[in-house]
């Protein structure tokens, strides 16, 4: 032991001596550089002696007595004072009258300055490497064993965010690259340990718990494929990379959760952007349900569109205030000049809903204010048909009256054969608007999409909370299975039908393959980290009322009943003429209120002969 420490010290004395020798030489070399003195020919001797004394000094002083591992700021203040003390007695030296002048004193400015430096960093070095060395076997023992996807620049970045982000514990233990040129090579001496293929051998080798995808725009069928491959080891968590500008820096990357989207198996569609602005531009928007999951999507899209005006008008104060707070916020934060006009109300209340149009004179209209649970709707088919219908009905008979350029009726999938009340009031409303489009100069037209992801109510965020819960997570039929969309997306679906809209028309998205949502449930359990059927039961309920297994497929290529508009996604379904005597508005009007929900379905399946009363889900 005491050998190992003799050995120490006199490593450390060499150490220093070379630092201490290295600054005279530096600061010798750039006296000469700027022309100062003609050499330094009695240097020599001087030096050795110089350093000698001050080895002597700092072993005196007990500097070679300190654990470097555990540095601290007393004993660099010893290190700084030992050194300009000895350097300030040299300079007095220097001055007395008739002593060899092996030096001019003024070059002591660079050498004290050297020396401290050298004699500091050295020891804070060695902590330094210490420091590094625990922290890397911390992370090794503490933070989640992480395998990224991608040896690109993605990956670069994602390795940067992990090692800078203190927010994140995770220890990368490798990467996984498609590019067998990859294969062996490192970034950021991470190891490319195999290709994708090779998951299933490289998982449980390298007890991988958590795995990153870092490659950017990566097909999302491949991505699924990945999902049910991973999704067969336990405790396994996938996360991704999310890009919010430059992929070159590293500022724009940060890593997220799998979002549901990312869990269907199609894109989000993308729709021409200069159309739409053009048609929005300078007008008086109204949006009805401008509160709702889609109705204040659509408001937020609007006012960026620079509207004239922009009117939200809502039932429920609270989604309205809500709206309202996020847009003034982005108003301020962009400076955008747009009026907004945020009013109280219901559509079936006629006076109030006149009052609306004749004050703000809307010249264009997105109808989007309507009751859209299912099974809740079967149980008071009296409020469905209040604001579904009668509200359509009053929204569509005063944009006749006050002169609306277009007027949008948001639609519903389940609108078609539809087996639920919710679904026959929309098909209702959709034949209300189709009649006032033949008897005025408004142009009425339909928009008929899918589910939409995290809308109030929808499955995703009903599945988050259950898996946030514990479990169970719930199911109504282990076989059923739903078309979905994002908000943005069905939105833009809306705008962009307006644009195209001469009126009549109900505008349908070809929204691609349809998700079961029992695998949906299993992939969101399995990308929390959980058991599907050990940590998280998931539980078949049942149909519920009215409740389809399969929606209907909203375009069919198949067969001629949709014509094709100017976008590849967007169709519109041939419809019928629609007489107003059909519609019997009047019985309606004058029953509906003293009726059971029995009779009021009854009601309605001689309005919409398509509606099976039966709620066949099948």
């Amino acid at each position: 032991m005491k050998q190992k420490k003799f050995l120490n010290t006199l490593t450390m004395m060499i150490i220093d001596a070379i630092i201490i020798s290295s600054s005279y030489i530096l600061s010798m070399l750039i006296a000469e550089t700027i022309g100062y003195g003609d050499g330094f020919p009695k240097i020599g001797l001087f030096l050795v002696i110089i350093i000698a004394v001050k080895i002597i000094i700092y072993l005196l002083l007990g500097i070679y007595n300190t654990i470097t591992r555990y540095l601290d700021y007393t004993d660099i203040t010893k290190i700084v004072l030992a050194t300009f003390f000895t350097n300030v007695v040299i300079v007095i030296y220097l001055t007395i009258p008739g002593i060899t002048k092996f030096m001019p004193r003024s070059i002591y400015l660079f050498i004290t300055t050297l020396e401290i430096v050298g004699l500091v960093l050295v020891r804070m070095f060695r902590r330094f490497i210490e420091y590094r060395k625990k922290r890397s076997s911390f992370k090794k023992l503490e933070a989640k064993r992480t395998l990224i996807i991608g040896a690109g620049s993605a990956a670069e970045l994602a390795i940067k965010e992990i090692n800078n982000n203190k927010n994140l514990n995770n220890y990368i233990v490798g990467l996984v690259d498609d590019d067998p040129i990859k294969l062996g090579r490192t970034i950021s001496n991470i190891k490319v340990l195999g290709t994708i293929s090779d998951l299933k051998d490289i998982i449980p080798k390298c007890e991988v718990e958590e795995i990153v995808m870092a490659i950017n725009n990566y097909p999302k069928t491949k991505f699924n494929d990945l999902l049910n491959e991973i999704s067969e080891f336990d405790d396994l968590i996938m996360k991704r990379i999310s890009l919010s500008g430059d992929l070159r820096k590293e500022q724009d990357l940060k890593i997220v959760d799998v979002k549901p989207e990312d869990l269907l198996d199609r894109y989000e569609i993308k729709l021409e952007a200069e159309d739409i602005n053009n048609f929005i531009k300078d007008e008086v928007v109204l949006v009805t349900g401008g509160g709702g999951s889609i109705g204040s999507e659509l408001s937020r899209q609007i006012f960026n569109l620079n509207p004239k005006e922009l009117i939200i008008f809502d039932i429920y104060e609270n989604n309205a205030y809500d709206i309202q707070m996020e847009l003034e916020r982005l108003r301020f934060k962009r400076n955008i000049d747009v009026k907004l006009t945020v009013l109280i109300g219901s559509v079936y209340n006629t006076k109030r809903l006149e009052q609306v149009y004749e004050t703000y004179k809307p010249t264009l209209v997105f109808h989007a204010a309507a009751y859209k649970h299912v099974p809740l709707m079967e149980d008071s088919p009296m409020e469905a048909i209040r604001t579904n219908v009668l509200g359509t009905k009053n929204s569509a008979r005063l944009a006749n009256k006050y002169g609306v350029k277009k007027f949008v009726l948001v639609s519903s999938d389940k609108a078609v054969r539809p087996t639920n009340i919710m679904g026959a009031t929309k098909r209702y409303a959709e034949m209300i608007v189709a009649h006032y489009n033949e008897i005025g100069p408004t142009k009425f037209s339909s928009v008929r999409f899918g589910n939409v992801l995290g809308s109030n109510g929808s499955v995703i965020p009903l599945f988050k909370k259950q898996i946030a819960d514990g479990g169970p997570v719930t199911v109504t039929h282990k076989d059923i299975t739903r078309y979905f969309m994002t908000i943005p997306e069905a939105v833009g679906l809306i705008l962009q039908s307006a644009t195209y809209a001469n009126g009549g028309e109900v505008f349908v998205l070809d929204m691609g393959n349809p998700v079961k949502i029992y695998d949906l449930a299993y992939k969101m359990i399995r990308l929390s980290g959980l058991r599907p059927g050990i940590d998280i039961d998931i539980v078949i309920t049942g149909l519920r009322p009215g409740e389809k297994l399969y929606e209907e497929l909203l375009v069919d290529h198949n067969n001629n009943t949709h014509l094709k508009t100017e976008h590849s996604r967007i169709f519109i379904e041939k419809q019928n003429g629609i007489s107003y005597d059909s519609l019997d508005f009047k019985y309606v009007e004058e029953h509906f209120e003293n009726l059971d929900n029995e009779h009021i379905k009854k009601m309605v399946a001689k309005v919409i002969d398509t509606y099976d009363i039966n709620g066949n889900g099948k």
